[in-house]
């Protein structure tokens, strides 16, 4: 919950209910390419966090406080990045601490909440840029059915294989997950 993989996984299940496949890519297939690009996306962090503070503790250069405090200093820098001010103004008002200084008076655990919250209107954001040409192509077609007078044939039968046709023409993983990638930086 404290990295990039709920953003990933909530917009390739927006990818996939868009191209009207409920099960393809079935679900270990979403899960493992989310897990993999959160590999991917996190590594600086996670290098950083046992660079600094795994590998020390290990070789009993610091304490163990020491070590949590700089293993989860990354990934609040990382969870900085990605949350909205508006946000963490919500968790911090909700908490009624003290209004903090600068990122380093924010507690954790008001922290991830809010980067939650934050990576799930992201995610609702690009699922929605995703939706809008395969409800064009399903709007097309459903008229075009109508106009036919073939009321009784589904249309998602019909536009299914122009929403994947349509998304394979445009080489939509590799945009997708250029994106989605992006989208940290």
């Amino acid at each position: 919950m404290t990295t990039s993989f709920v953003r990933i996984v909530v917009v390739i299940g927006f990818l996939r209910n868009a191209l009207s496949t409920q099960n393809v890519p079935p679900n270990q297939i979403v899960i493992a390419l989310s897990m993999f690009l959160t590999f991917y996306i996190m590594a600086p962090y996670w290098g950083q966090a046992n660079e600094n503070g795994l590998q020390p503790y290990l070789a009993g250069q610091i304490t163990q406080e020491q070590a949590l405090e700089n293993v989860v200093e990354p990934i609040r820098e990382f969870m900085f990045k990605q949350t909205r001010e508006s946000d963490l103004a919500l968790f911090v008002n909700l908490s009624d601490a003290e209004r903090p200084n600068g990122p380093e008076d924010v507690s954790t655990f008001t922290l991830i909440p809010a980067f939650i919250i934050s990576e799930l209107k992201t995610a609702f954001q690009i699922g929605f840029m995703i939706y809008v040409p395969f409800i064009v192509i399903d709007m097309i077609v459903a008229s075009t059915l109508m106009s036919m007078g073939m009321m009784m044939l589904p249309p998602v039968m019909i536009s299914l294989p122009f929403k994947i046709l349509l998304f394979v023409m445009v080489d939509g993983w590799h945009l997708l997950i250029k994106s989605l990638i992006v989208s940290f930086k």
